[in-house]
Order: structure tokens, then C-alpha cells, then sequence
């Protein structure tokens, strides 16, 4: 981002990216929410000092997305072992409140552990693929480091919409290891973890693919800001309808 500033703290269309996945997430239901922070951790803690029901958890040393989930432990396994809990990006700003409603949805109807919301697109670059069986049934996520050349021409993606049951989430956490391109601890190995425990991983096509859009360079942080601002003209910031979602 040619910045100090936290890549989640830069501004799209006048918000921080970060701002719109908490905003988001109160919207879908959430009544609790924890940042999960490390470079630039005091910045945000004085950004949401006064934003009722937002904690922080400090993750150091950064070693992945699985480890930095797992910082969360504290916070939300005193919760009921019922309880269902979201897992999201904070340089995701595109999300929608109708998406993580179609994603809850889905996982309550179908009793899941865990459910994950994917997208089409035609430009993968970047993203983990979702890997399925011959019957079309889900089996994995394979970051884009570990893909074979085969799996990096799948074009089914995974943007980092997730719902978890917190007492599966936790307890598949502690069962990840980093044996893995990057020596990183993957939330993404989670649900493949579920799967081998006999229990159920739902997945939702939900997500429309001018929704999937990386924060990684001032260029596509200014296209997102157009995205935003497009929809606030629209009056259509909060939600889209979605086409028919495919389930697994």
C-alpha cells in the first residue's frame, strides 16, 4: 500500500475498510466483535475505543490466519458450544449484510460446524481455490501457494466469508499445523479438519463476483472507494440480490 498506516485502516469512499466489515457484521446480527490486531495495533484500538461491544486480541507473533483466529479463544469460547460465530477480513470492505445473512442462514438450516461462502470469478489470481469430489461435494481449500497447476485453474474462489460453530472452530484449531508453503497456521485448513471429523461443512455460492475485489495496491483500494460510493448513489449499500445459491 505504499503506507505505515495498517493496510485495514486506509479509507475506502471515506470509511476505513475495516469500519465496513464491523458496520456490516452488527448489521447481519453480530452483538459482539473482535479485531483481531498486530502492526498498528494502538491505532485501532483509539479508532473503536468508544464502538459498544468491540474488543481487541493482540496477535504477536503473526504466524497466519489460523493463529490469528485462534487469539479470539478468550473471547468466545465462554460462549455456549451452540453459539455460531463469523470469521471475516478486515481489508474486505465490499462485504454485504445479505450475504453474512444468506451465509448464517445456511448454516443454522443445515445444522453445519462450519459454512463458507464462495464466488465465481474469472480472474482467481490470488485467492484459494475450492477444491470438490467428483460428486461436486466440497473436500478443501487450497491456498493459491499449494495449488498444483491444475487447481489454480479452478475458478471457484474462497473470499474469507466464513461461519463457524464456536466450540468446532476452536476445537479444529488446535489441531492445525503449518506444514504448508508459507509455514503459516490456515483457518482455511479448518474445514477440511471438520470434514475428516465426520461433520457437516456447508458451502453457499453467495458472494457476486464484482463483490470479490483484494486491497492490495492504492489502484484497487480507489476502484473499491468507486464501488462504494456507485452503491451509496444506488441507495443499495447494505444489500444485493443475490443469484440462486448453490449448497453442498
Amino acid at each position: 500500500m505504499k503506507s505505515d498506516l495498517p493496510k485495514v485502516m486506509h479509507e475506502a469512499f471515506g470509511k476505513p475498510m475495516v469500519r465496513w466489515v464491523v458496520e456490516v457484521a452488527k448489521l447481519a446480527g453480530a452483538d459482539r466483535v473482535t479485531l483481531i490486531i498486530g502492526h498498528g495495533a494502538e491505532l485501532l484500538r483509539r479508532a473503536f475505543a468508544s464502538d459498544a461491544g468491540v474488543t481487541f486480541a493482540l496477535q504477536d507473533p503473526q504466524l497466519g490466519t489460523g493463529h490469528a483466529v485462534d487469539q479470539g479463544r478468550r473471547d468466545f469460547m465462554p460462549l455456549h458450544e451452540g453459539d455460531d460465530v463469523f470469521v471475516l477480513c478486515g481489508d474486505g470492505p465490499l462485504i454485504r449484510p445479505a450475504t453474512l445473512a444468506k451465509l448464517l442462514a445456511t448454516h443454522r438450516a443445515d445444522g453445519a460446524a462450519a459454512t463458507l461462502a464462495t464466488s465465481i470469478s474469472d480472474d482467481p489470481q490470488g485467492y484459494g481455490r475450492i477444491e470438490r469430489d467428483e460428486r461436486g461435494q466440497f473436500r478443501r481449500i487450497v491456498e493459491q501457494k499449494d495449488a498444483t497447476p491444475e487447481q489454480l485453474a479452478i475458478r471457484e474462489v474462497n473470499p474469507s466469508y466464513y461461519c463457524f460453530r464456536v466450540s468446532d472452530l476452536f476445537g479444529a484449531l488446535s489441531e492445525v499445523d503449518n506444514k504448508n508453503a508459507s509455514g503459516e497456521y490456515y483457518i482455511t485448513d479448518v474445514f477440511e479438519l471438520l470434514l475428516k471429523e465426520g461433520k457437516r461443512v456447508s458451502v453457499v455460492d453467495a458472494v457476486p463476483p464484482e463483490d470479490v475485489l483484494s486491497v492490495n495496491t492504492p489502484e484497487q483500494l480507489a476502484e473499491v472507494s468507486r464501488i462504494l460510493a456507485s452503491r451509496a448513489n444506488l441507495g443499495s449499500s447494505a444489500e444485493f440480490s443475490p443469484h440462486e445459491a448453490r449448497r453442498t
